[in-house]
């Protein structure tokens, strides 16, 4: 029976950043249900780094995790993962609310004209973000992945949690396929599974809401795109962003309960998507090229979950990241080390308040 000090189900951005932070300090595993890490919410982002979104508590998590992002450390990676583009946030009443610390700069109609032409009459203010940029996913989860590999961490992939129980002062884990484990920690770090986990563990779940997100890649008669700006609105019904000189990637913003899972777009959302874009600019949709899913999970009241069950306490949860898990996760892999080793934080994170992400807060 092998034995580790930590295991960490879910090699997404969640698993990988945590791991790449404690790997060098305790004998980690990373287990993956899939053939490769990260093939569910984290391969399908599309990821930018953007303050304001999620509320004031993510927004510290956010911006505590720009630098890292901006000019990681060199035995990191050679190059930064942000790309900036700015982003606007429409508004065709109030100016839209930013959490305090996030820059935001207001543009009037006519200056947003120059920013967005073809823009509908109905929308007649933004809030400019000029640094909103970004994410590239693949390289940054990749970097987090190879930083553990290097601090001695072991991955294991098509290796999904069976069960596991708690006794004699260790888990025993049992994975398909493979002879049991032992570890005197458990990191649920498995997004949309995350509850399912808790239960094969013995461990009550916390509500956790999976939500079905649409993407699409549309072709427009309108060139010079490739350096548009994420346009939201500040309702959260739409976002858009440049991807080359004609094309641009578009979302409804929808949050579709859903079954963990492989899960794939819906017509009648592809249908809203392009809707909702028609009422925003005049420029004419020549062809969808093509379109992906991707699960976004939420806890009940939408910040994320870090930190050991108060009724078991060596399961440690690392989840509910939402749609800001990518943006956050410099930041949240050094706050959740911190817990899971009983450490003091980093310093880049030590004046963020943990106690709107304790798992404690669902069991009173």
């Amino acid at each position: 029976m092998n034995d580790f000090d930590i295991i960490i189900v879910g090699g997404g951005i969640a698993g990988a950043s945590l791991g790449a932070e404690v790997a060098a300090k305790r004998r980690t595993l990373i287990v993956e249900a899939e053939d490769q890490c990260g093939f569910h919410s984290t391969g399908r982002s599309a990821a930018f780094y953007l303050e304001s979104y999620g509320g004031p508590a993510i927004a510290e998590l956010t911006i505590a995790s720009g630098p890292f992002l901006e000019r990681p450390p060199s035995d990191f990676s050679e190059r930064g993962f942000l790309f900036r583009r700015g982003g606007l946030s429409l508004s065709d009443g109030p100016w839209p609310e930013v959490p305090d610390r996030v820059v935001a700069l207001r543009i009037e109609r006519e200056a947003l004209e120059l920013m967005v032409p073809g823009l509908r009459p109905r929308w007649t203010r933004a809030l400019f973000e000029p640094g909103c940029a970004d994410i590239d996913v693949a390289a940054l989860h990749g970097a987090f992945l190879g930083q553990f590999r290097r601090a001695g961490g072991t991955v294991a992939t098509d290796s999904r949690l069976e069960q596991a129980s708690w006794s004699d002062g260790a888990w025993s884990v049992s994975l398909a396929g493979s002879s049991n484990l032992r570890a005197a920690m458990l990191v649920d770090a498995a997004g949309a599974w995350g509850d399912e986990v808790a239960v094969r563990c013995d461990v009550a779940p916390l509500g956790l809401e999976p939500k079905r997100r649409t993407m699409v890649q549309l072709r427009v008669g309108r060139s010079g795109l490739k350096g548009l700006p994420l346009v939201n609105d500040a309702g959260g019904t739409f976002y858009f962003k440049g991807e080359g000189d004609r094309t641009l990637w578009l979302s409804p913003h929808d949050e579709i309960p859903s079954a963990p899972g492989d899960v794939a777009p819906e017509e009648i959302d592809i249908a809203i998507a392009i809707a909702r874009f028609q009422e925003v600019v005049d420029w004419p949709v020549e062809q969808v090229e093509r379109s992906w899913a991707g699960l976004r999970t939420f806890a009940p009241d939408r910040l994320p979950v870090y930190g050991f069950d108060p009724a078991m306490p060596q399961f440690f949860w690392c989840v509910g990241q939402g749609g800001f898990g990518i943006q956050t996760s410099p930041a949240a892999g050094r706050l959740a080390a911190s817990l899971l080793l009983g450490q003091p934080p980093d310093p880049t994170v030590a004046h963020i308040g943990l106690g709107a992400f304790s798992p404690a807060r669902f069991r009173r």
